[in-house]
């Protein structure tokens, strides 16, 4: 098990259709923000785009996914998704993330997802590479 606590922030904006009945963000999209971010992130951030990963023939998928909703995002709000990746273990990782209302920084929820490694021809999971650990590690 590794630790690693570098955080990294993207920004993005309420979408007319990420809104539901209520008037205000459906608690799906927060998913959908979380994905967004951490696809922008590998290749921004620890310079390993989704795309490379593919080449090389893995993937990630969510093993177990919690996220505790305190405030309520609404049309046209700008926000800060900031996701760190918190443990990796042998074949997966615990990345941690926080969605923040960009004007006054208040946290609108938070949680974790555990992702874990695959093969993509097989489908099953496998160890991570020790480089693919560096390239986390920053």
């Amino acid at each position: 098990m590794t630790v690693l606590h570098s955080k990294f922030e993207t920004e993005l904006q309420v979408r007319p259709d990420d809104i539901d009945m209520n008037q205000h963000v459906h608690n799906s999209r927060y998913f959908d923000y979380v994905l967004a971010a951490r696809y922008d992130q590998m290749e921004r951030c620890y310079k390993m785009p989704m795309e490379e990963f593919i080449k090389l023939g893995y993937g990630w998928v969510v093993r177990t996914a919690h996220i505790e909703y305190k405030r309520a995002l609404n049309l046209g709000d700008r926000f800060m998704v900031r996701t760190w990746i918190h443990e990796v273990f042998s074949d997966g990782v615990e990345v941690r993330f926080e969605i923040s209302r960009k004007e006054n920084g208040k946290i609108c929820c938070d949680g974790y997802f555990a992702y874990t490694m695959i093969n993509l021809k097989t489908g099953r999971a496998e160890t991570i590479p020790d480089w693919i650990v560096a390239r986390y590690s920053v």
